[in-house]
């Protein structure tokens, strides 16, 4: 199901990814070894690459025929993880226009949407009641209590807390390190969604997540990244729930997150700090803004 497909996918890209041409492959057990996948897997791949004609499969012989291109691995939204999965099937919920506080959640049928089994969405809601969205009813339900003025605050001002640190220790970070590279291509990321704004402004929560999931990940904090997921819920998604001026107001967040990219890559602590709490104000500020709207929508 899609938990399996998923593994299937991820694998594939990493083994994919690694292949040169003209090398021989080992043996299917060897290959799910190396990848910690199952045996069913492992041939599944060759399968894919065999059909793509990346390798040449005649029975135990397994020749690289070319290098793959980025055409030949599957996207990167396609290679999530199951808790990414679930988050998406969750706030698909939550976002719809008849949700308000009161709203039932049934495990059962959030599973069933998903693919996947209902212990991993069971965890999954547990570990998100903790922020007091939702609350556990008998029978494998749940209740949306609401987004309210004052959870937004609380989560405004800890939010603040944090990221202020972790922008920090990322200007910090050794040059040589991945997340220059990551941020680098973030940046482009921008850059290219800002050129096509009319047509890509509703795609901006996930650079959005994308962004700031990488500037927490530099604080190597365990209690950050935990209090992450709440983070994500509720500031990334945000942007979707209030459809007022929402390609003005992603446009003008573009803007602020490139000069909050100039001012990381300038290892300036100084100017890290002011550029975050600019971004971080603004986002306060559409974050209230919305929740009116959400209060109408659900009336």
């Amino acid at each position: 199901m899609a938990r399996q497909n998923t593994v299937f996918k991820e694998a594939y890209n990493r083994y994919a990814a690694a292949l040169r041409t003209d090398t021989a492959l080992p043996s299917e057990p060897e290959i799910a070894a190396q990848l910690g996948v199952s045996r069913s897997t492992a041939r599944a791949i060759l399968t894919r690459l065999s059909d793509e004609g990346i390798i040449r499969w005649n029975k135990r012989q397994k020749i690289v025929l070319r290098e793959p291109t980025d055409r030949d691995l599957f996207p990167s939204e396609e290679t999530d993880s199951l808790h990414d999965i679930i988050e998406r099937s969750f706030m698909r919920r939550i976002l719809a226009d008849d949700a308000a506080p009161g709203m039932q959640i049934n495990e059962l049928e959030l599973a069933r949407e998903i693919g996947t089994g209902t212990t991993s969405v069971r965890e999954f809601l547990i570990r998100f009641s903790r922020f007091g969205l939702i609350e556990k009813r008998p029978n494998s339900h749940w209740t949306l209590k609401g987004f309210t003025r004052e959870f937004a605050l609380e989560l405004a001002d800890v939010r603040e807390m944090f990221e202020l640190h972790s922008a920090a220790e990322f200007g910090r970070l050794p040059r040589d390190n991945q997340a220059w590279t990551d941020l680098a291509a973030i940046r482009d990321d921008h850059h290219a969604m800002l050129a096509d704004i009319n047509q890509r402004f509703k795609d901006f929560s996930v650079l959005d997540e994308r962004f700031h999931l990488l500037i927490h990940r530099a604080s190597k904090n365990r209690f950050i990244a935990d209090f992450y997921d709440a983070i994500a819920i509720v500031f990334h998604y945000h942007y979707q729930w209030n459809k007022t001026a929402a390609r003005e107001r992603n446009e003008r967040a573009i803007h602020e997150h490139l000069d909050y990219i100039a001012a990381l890559e300038s290892g300036d602590q100084a100017a890290i700090e002011k550029a975050c709490r600019v971004h971080l104000r603004s986002a306060r500020q559409t974050l209230l803004q919305s929740l009116p709207q959400i209060a109408t929508e659900s009336a």
